[in-house]
């Protein structure tokens, strides 16, 4: 009986540690840290790391409010040890287990004992809210993604980016009202992106973005920042006002036939949508800017009087939005949608539809190739039917007639199109060679690849849209449908001529319009940051301009004086006259004479409105002698250059004699010119020399006649201003024999006296 009782204790006491061991077996197998972080037994360390952020700061205790929340931030913990670990990692992917025989550690370890940092860890953000829940899963933006995709697409709808980070308690605050904007601007076609900073900072760099949460667009592969209150209708708003101006035209019954008949010259079909609201829809604005190089868009307020006869004239619906697509008929639509709710992938067909003329003009290359495509083999045949024509008036009825064969033709395989000769020569030269070059001419041709190789044949007896004309075009058409080969020319075609580089200028105004705008928007919402650089470069550009005027304007300093001083006394003595000091001209502060030309454009600047007490020194001289006595002049009248009061001009002689001969006779009495009258009106004088003092407030002129040293420099000289002068017979024949170079001899003496107040002086009178 006793032996019975051991045996069941024994009994017993081994099927408790069975049950214990498939309990700590059991539990050991339902702990696996790939599990438990979600990653796969070939994640990267950093793939680990970043998910072990993720769930730690998802279950922290201290903010996760979970009962279970501290059991799984210890699982977590515990996972991350083992996989960061090289020897535990490779101990549970060998044994399904570590060294430790509990998962969670020896039984005596506690909560406080296994919680695990690493050094990262107050880095972590409190919740998941901050930008890698909703936004980052589908629409999170990488620095290649951005410059691959991003930028060129920009070019056709605009784009919406979120700049977040994972510390960000804004960010969390406005998400709502991202989330429901997000889903509106997507319905319409606008890309959406977000940035998170913590793992694109480059691309946060990049963008000009510097705080977290900051919202931009881009358009045009331009960035733009919204600087409102996060709400919807501000967004809405925003992505509004990234659009390019222009986009949409209002039409009235006004304008309505000015707008549709500029086709011609714009090379596009035209599109006008019928609404009732006021202002143009944001659908409508995006459609225009994404078809805007192709298509010509305008807006017709149903509401209006204005466009009372428009509705009548199309007879439309007014309950419903419409749009009529008019090509180069302007009095019928080519085609029309109607409906209440339109839809942006309703609009991009019936646009994509319509979006070449019936005949356009190739202007350009890229025009041509989406007219005229490349063969492809999974395609049908492309055949273009292109008329070389002229822009002349003579040209028009062979063009309409082209036009109308273009109108009737349902056959998506041929594409009509027409170019000028002139603006597209090298091509016309192709196609024409050893051939009728007499216009207009048409050829039918198919390209074969995109480096220019083309079969074509030209339709043979030109083109003047004759019945006869237009029969045997079909007729060669309705060949090549049966038998392709009919194209026996082969040829490679050069480059099309862009012609729309003359509206370079235009849209280069357009774009520093808006960029000045933007530039005024950052500067009154205080975005200086991202103004730094240009604001930097401004006040540089500012900094160096005033530094040189200072300089310039105190470079004459006290130790200059001197050495000008003693130059002058030295010209002075080489002239032969005593040195004169000036007490009424000050320092020159130019080390140059300015000297403009007194025609009859500068007269009333130079003399007529001059200011009280202003001179105008003039110097008459000839072409031949412009040189020399320009440089003699300046010369002479250097030490003068610090007056304020005083002007320095020439006069040409050979192109104002008569003015000359006219003010000198007006003044003759006064400073006794002794001057044959018959000379003065044949205008045999020789005036080259003489220099004219003329004050145009008080109108009066004080006159310097050239000096005559000939080879004997002592000899005594004429006086100035006419004071003691030689016989009338000896002056002239002096005067021939007077040097260029010596003419201006006494000038510096003369300016001297003028300042001074001592030279006398006789009223100009009124002429000009």
């Amino acid at each position: 009986m006793v032996m019975m009782r051991m045996v069941v204790v024994l009994l017993s006491v081994m099927m408790v540690c069975v049950l214990l061991m498939d309990a700590t077996v059991e539990s050991a197998a339902e702990f696996d840290p790939y599990k438990v972080l979600g990653v796969t037994r070939s994640a990267s360390q950093s793939e680990i790391k970043k998910v072990y952020k993720r769930l730690a700061k998802e279950w922290h205790p201290d903010k996760n409010k979970n009962p279970e929340a501290e059991d799984m931030f210890i699982k977590i913990t515990k996972s991350y040890e083992i996989l960061t670990n090289e020897e535990k990692k490779a101990s549970y992917d060998r044994y399904g287990q570590t060294d430790n025989t509990h998962p969670y550690g020896r039984g005596h370890h506690g909560f406080r004992h296994n919680f695990y940092f690493d050094e990262s860890f107050f880095h972590f953000p409190f919740n998941n809210k901050g930008g890698r829940d909703f936004a980052n899963s589908k629409y999170t933006l990488h620095f290649s993604q951005y410059v691959n995709e991003v930028v060129p697409d920009s070019f056709k709808r605009p784009y919406l980016i979120k700049i977040t980070s994972d510390w960000c308690f804004s960010c969390i605050h406005i998400e709502p009202v991202w989330k429901e904007t997000v889903q509106e601007l997507e319905t319409l076609g606008i890309g959406i992106g977000v940035v998170d900073v913590g793992y694109e900072r480059r691309l946060a760099n990049h963008l000009g973005a510097h705080q977290t949460p900051s919202i931009l667009g881009v358009v045009n592969g331009k960035v733009s920042f919204f600087h409102y209150a996060v709400v919807k209708g501000h967004l809405m708003q925003f992505i509004e006002d990234l659009l390019p101006q222009r986009l949409v035209e209002k039409v009235t019954d006004k304008n309505n036939q000015e707008f549709l008949k500029s086709w011609h010259k714009l090379n596009k079909p035209h599109v006008l949508l019928f609404d009732q609201v006021p202002s143009v829809p944001l659908l409508y604005k995006l459609t225009a800017f994404a078809y805007k190089d192709y298509v010509q868009f305008g807006y017709v307020d149903q509401g209006l009087s204005e466009t009372a006869d428009l509705l009548r004239k199309f007879n439309l619906n007014t309950y419903a939005p419409t749009m009529l697509v008019f090509k180069e008929d302007v009095e019928k639509p080519a085609d029309i949608i109607q409906a209440k709710g339109m839809k942006k992938h309703i609009i991009d067909e019936f646009i994509s539809n319509n979006k070449f003329l019936l005949a356009p003009r190739l202007v350009n290359q890229k025009l041509f190739d989406e007219l005229c495509p490349v063969k492809q083999f999974h395609r049908r045949r492309k055949y273009c039917v292109l008329l070389i024509t002229g822009e002349e008036e003579s040209f028009s009825t062979g063009n309409e007639a082209f036009l109308s064969l273009a109108s009737d033709n349902t056959n998506d395989v041929l594409r009509f199109a027409y170019v000028y000769q002139r603006r597209q020569q090298p091509l016309c030269d192709v196609l024409l060679k050893n051939k009728d070059s007499t216009l207009p001419q048409v050829v039918i041709l198919e390209r074969r690849n995109g480096a220019g190789k083309i079969l074509y044949k030209p339709v043979l007896g030109g083109w003047n849209g004759s019945k006869e004309d237009k029969h045997k075009l079909l007729e060669e058409l309705e060949r090549l449908q049966k038998d392709p080969s009919i194209l026996n020319c082969d040829a490679v075609l050069p480059e099309l001529n862009n012609e729309l580089t003359s509206m370079f200028l235009t849209r280069w105004i357009y774009t520093a319009y808006d960029y000045l705008s933007e530039i005024i928007a950052d500067l009154l919402h205080n975005n200086w940051r991202e103004m730094m650089p240009l604001l930097s470069l401004i006040f540089s550009a500012l900094f160096i301009l005033f530094g040189t005027v200072v300089i310039q304007a105190f470079s004459d300093s006290s130790e200059e004086k001197q050495p000008k001083t003693k130059a002058k006394e030295a010209s002075n003595a080489e002239n032969g006259s005593p040195h004169t000091s000036s007490t009424s001209s000050r320092p020159p502060k130019k080390n140059f004479v300015e000297v403009t030309e007194l025609t009859d454009i500068t007269y009333t600047s130079n003399l007529v409105k001059l200011r009280p007490g202003h001179i105008n020194v003039v110097l008459v001289l000839t072409d031949s002698t412009k040189n020399i006595l320009l440089s003699k002049f300046a010369k002479e009248v250097y030490s003068f250059t610090g007056s304020l009061t005083l002007h320095f001009s020439f006069l040409n002689v050979d192109k104002h004699s008569e003015w000359m001969a006219a003010v000198l006779e007006y003044a003759q009495d006064a400073v006794q010119i002794d001057t044959d009258e018959e000379e003065v009106y044949s205008c045999k004088v020789d005036y080259t020399g003489y220099v004219l003092a003329l004050n145009g407030h008080k109108k009066y002129l004080c006159l310097f006649k050239p000096v005559y040293t000939g080879e004997d420099l002592d000899s005594k000289p004429e006086e100035e201003g006419g004071g003691s002068r030689s016989r009338k017979g000896m002056t002239r024949s002096r005067s021939t024999s007077l040097q260029i170079h010596h003419k201006l001899d006494r000038l510096g003496l003369w300016v001297e006296r003028l300042m001074e107040g001592t030279l006398p002086r006789c009223p100009s009178g009124e002429r000009g």
